[in-house]
């Protein structure tokens, strides 16, 4: 007998009638009465009796049938096995940042790691963004990739890399020739920030907040494209990575200051689960997005 043979049985039994096997198997129904002639023969005795309009099992048949359901599962469990080893583990990983400007580089980094496990299905969850901490301990996502970090025994992190935040100005502004800027020459200027509440800001973290500087006006802009607009036009300054800042200084009117004169430099962490059991595909997904980052993109 063959596979063949064990899976038409099955399904004549499952299915409950030869017309849903044939639908099932995708075969006509002379191509069934022949495999299922062809198991008889094999097998020298009949598997199913025709009662009442019902093909039901012979002894023989019960037997053939419950061998077919562990060699089929066998199988299927080995074909599993087979695409995890060649193609490597199979789940799911959600993740979430803090801020959109991650969103810049993260898709691309996820594609390349798709590639080499395309069983391992990626999940943005951009909902997250903002309160990704948050998102991480009630289980809504797996990884949360964070600058700003809170202190709870139920979470791990894992440094990812260091980046610079420099400022944003008009070529026109006062600040356009300056080596750097300190927190007292924010008090008269507008401030354009991605998002509040202000607390979760960088520039206010590190260098408002703890010089107690309140700029003359801050103003919520959520697209980095029009905070830019603002800030070609002498109207406001606005923070940024400046690996993200550079691609936009080319044929622009603005320029990047350096905050402070040693410069304000933030770490981005990946936090995790501390207690969870995560599967292997996890640490590789980690190590992946540490080498990726810090070797490849260089993001300093």
């Amino acid at each position: 007998m063959e596979i063949r043979h064990l899976k038409l049985i099955k399904a004549i039994v499952e299915e409950g009638s030869i017309t849903k096997a044939i639908d099932k198997l995708h075969l006509t129904q002379s191509a069934l009465s022949h495999q299922l002639k062809e198991a008889e023969y094999q097998l020298g005795t009949a598997i199913f009796l025709r009662v009442n309009k019902k093909l039901v099992l012979t002894k023989a048949g019960e037997k053939v049938y419950n061998v077919a359901n562990e060699i089929l599962t066998k199988l299927a469990e080995t074909e599993t096995q087979i695409k995890q080893m060649v193609f490597g583990e199979s789940g799911e990983i959600r993740i979430s940042t803090e801020c959109f400007s991650s969103y810049h580089w993260l898709p691309s980094v996820l594609k390349q790691f798709h590639l080499l496990y395309p069983n391992v299905e990626l999940k943005i969850v951009a909902e997250a963004t903002h309160i990704p901490l948050q998102k991480l301990l009630e289980n809504t996502i797996d990884i949360a990739i964070v600058s700003d970090t809170i202190k709870d025994s139920h979470i791990k992190y894992t440094e990812l890399f260091q980046d610079e935040m420099v400022m944003v100005v008009s070529e026109n502004h006062a600040w356009a020739d300056k080596k750097y800027v300190v927190a007292e020459d924010f008090i008269n200027e507008h401030l354009i920030i991605h998002s509040l509440p202000l607390e979760t800001v960088t520039i206010h973290q590190f260098l408002l907040a703890p010089a107690k500087v309140n700029p003359k006006k801050i103003t919520p802009m959520p697209l980095t494209e029009a905070s830019l607009e603002m800030v070609k036009a002498d109207m406001g300054v606005m923070s940024m990575a400046k690996w993200a800042l550079q691609p936009h200084l080319k044929n622009n009117p603005i320029k990047a200051v350096k905050i402070g004169k040693s410069g304000l430099k933030r770490k981005h962490f990946i936090a995790t689960r501390a207690k969870e059991n995560y599967p292997d595909y996890f640490h590789h997904f980690i190590s992946f997005l540490q080498n990726e980052i810090n070797l490849q993109w260089n993001i300093q």
